[in-house]
């Protein structure tokens, strides 16, 4: 049975991780996107067969794009959603037609991914991706001063979120709002209060139904084109996997996934499983999702989260956290197997070891936030050891 292929998220040619650098991890396959186009934009051809190109001059293929980033006027409704959705539909006839068949993407409003540390020290000093409710709290209730937010939070973590502004310098308030206001992956666009609070005002008339409502209108409009096209789209979970600052969540729990794969049936339709955006609300449970929701999944993304008790969490070693990865990786093989046994082709599932530690010599690289080389290579290789021992188990067990 084939194994997981093996993929490396690379944010192109201005990325201080060199496809170089990731031909040496081991993995064989890009995941990429080309940041350099405005959200919304069309993809062309040329931008893309360069890309590609570039790439595979290297000694390796580009195997998934993440992300075609969605307009935020498809998200929230509005009369113009129509024409984006147009050109989103050129840019996967042009993905297609230069033979890129999987895209991820997801529906978060206004951020992608949101963190409030982005150098919290691990006691080896390494350094990692945190989310501290205390601090999100602290910022919206005094820094961006949502009066929302006042009705939302109790009293105990009000007082959590005012111990926490008044233990911080003015530096470090800068920093945290900074932190949670940077823009997509892969631009260094970081939004002002004042542009901030403009965005989150487009949402103050569009609740959870509606978010959902509008995923589904996007859907219905994108997955007949992608099926004629053979391309797999994969939604991304929310991160984190609950509301924060007044939006909505709508991509957070099985439910949620559920409902994103029966809004139009199809094996176009499908989900991009990240145990660490979803490992964060500890009311989902990996292992069982992943053997529920197993045939919808084209695309994974394995790193694992510590829970505090508060909500917050931060970003643990790739086998070590609160996810039980083994349990999670089991399931995986399990479901490749499943396929096997259905005739279908699409055996081995792309991964991607997500996020990493800052260790050893990244140190003194100016990477992308969580995308460190060294720290996702140990993670690539701690990920690929367990693979191997779990496939060789149950080849042993049950002659797979």
């Amino acid at each position: 049975m084939k194994k997981l292929m093996q993929t490396f998220r690379w944010f192109g040619p201005n990325d201080e991780v060199t496809l170089a650098d990731i031909r040496q991890t081991g993995a064989t396959g890009i995941v990429t996107a080309l940041h350099h186009i405005p959200c919304g934009e069309e993809w062309s051809v040329e931008e893309i067969s360069h890309r590609k190109d570039l790439i595979a001059s290297s000694g390796l293929s580009w195997e998934v794009v993440e992300s075609v980033n969605i307009h935020e006027s498809i998200k929230t409704g509005e009369p113009e959603r129509d024409h984006y959705i147009e050109l989103y539909k050129r840019s996967l006839q042009n993905l297609a037609t230069c033979g890129l068949k999987i895209v991820c993407y997801n529906f978060m409003p206004v951020l992608d991914w949101t963190r409030t540390h982005l150098d919290f020290r691990l006691p080896d000093n390494a350094s990692a991706l945190r989310y501290s409710a205390p601090a999100l709290a602290a910022f919206e209730l005094f820094i961006l001063q949502r009066q929302e937010a006042f009705n939302e939070y109790s009293a105990e973590q009000q007082e959590a979120a005012r111990q926490y502004f008044d233990g911080i310098t003015e530096a470090e308030k800068g920093l945290l709002s900074n932190t949670i206001m940077a823009g997509l992956p892969g631009t260094d666009e970081v939004f002002s209060v004042a542009e901030f609070r403009q965005h989150l005002q487009r949402y103050e008339q569009v609740g959870p139904a509606q978010l959902k409502e509008n995923l589904a209108y996007f859907l219905r409009a994108i997955i007949p084109v992608a099926e004629t096209l053979g391309i797999k789209m994969c939604i991304h979970p929310d991160d984190p996997p609950f509301p924060i600052l007044g939006l909505p969540r709508v991509v957070s729990t099985e439910e949620d996934l559920l409902d994103v794969v029966n809004f139009i049936p199809s094996a176009s339709n499908g989900i991009t499983f990240c145990t660490g955006s979803l490992g964060a609300n500890p009311e989902n449970n990996l292992p069982a999702m992943l053997e529920r929701l197993g045939p919808d999944i084209h695309f994974i993304h394995l790193r694992n989260v510590q829970r505090e008790a508060d909500g917050s969490f931060y970003e643990a070693e790739h086998l070590d956290g609160s996810t039980d990865m083994f349990a999670v990786m089991q399931q995986i093989i399990k479901e490749q197997k499943r396929r096997e046994h259905a005739g279908r082709t699409d055996i081995a599932i792309p991964m991607r070891p997500d996020h990493g530690h800052k260790i050893l010599d990244d140190v003194h690289r100016n990477t992308y936030p969580g995308y460190s080389v060294i720290g996702r290579m140990k993670g690539l290789a701690e990920l690929r050891g367990l693979e191997l021992g779990i496939r060789r188990s149950l080849y042993e067990q049950i002659n797979l």
